[in-house]
């Protein structure tokens, strides 16, 4: 089962923050605001922080100069991942990805039934890597940032968690780009 060795040293990562809206701000991003809180509360550093309108281009290229900033390990995105016409974060998201951590979405999924039911099918939460960097996009409500972080990355993104986590692959993320 899974758990925390209380042994293992605690390695913060930095973590990018996306809204994605094209009605919120800053004073009005109460998603990004759950996930920065959290993020801060688990002992990571929120390395940047942006709000940018739903349009796939836009958002697919924040992502890619986050993935190739050094400075930068993970990226959140929340919001536009419904279905609607403009929900285009998950398409941006894939634009970039190098490889989709298909089960994301699947846990997401189960963890989001426990809340909200059947509702949960309406979400296209996603994960991947591009350049040795995790993605995430998230649902753009403070519930689902809620439930992906205290669920799921608040685990994933603990070098301590065990058996296993993405933290301690970091370093191999990107091997297939290294002279052999």
């Amino acid at each position: 089962m899974s758990r925390i060795e209380e042994t293992a040293e605690f390695i913060p990562v930095r973590i990018a923050v996306l809204t994605v809206s094209d009605t919120r701000d800053l004073d009005q991003d109460k998603s990004g605001d759950t996930l920065v809180a959290r993020i801060e509360k688990a002992g990571h550093t929120v390395a940047e922080r942006h709000i940018l309108p739903d349009e796939r281009e836009q958002i697919a290229e924040q992502l890619r100069l986050w993935c190739a900033d050094d400075a930068i390990d993970v990226v959140i995105s929340t919001g536009g991942t419904g279905l609607t016409g403009r929900d285009v974060t998950v398409e941006a998201h894939r634009d970039v990805y190098e490889k989709e951590i298909d089960a994301f979405g699947t846990i997401f999924t189960i963890v989001s039934m426990q809340k909200i039911g059947t509702s949960a099918v309406q979400s296209r939460a996603t994960g991947g890597v591009a350049n040795g960097t995790y993605l995430f996009a998230l649902p753009g409500s403070p519930g689902a940032c809620k439930d992906a972080w205290d669920e799921i990355l608040l685990k994933q993104l603990d070098y301590r968690h065990r058996p296993c986590n993405f933290v301690e692959i970091m370093p191999r993320l990107d091997e297939h780009q290294r002279r052999k």
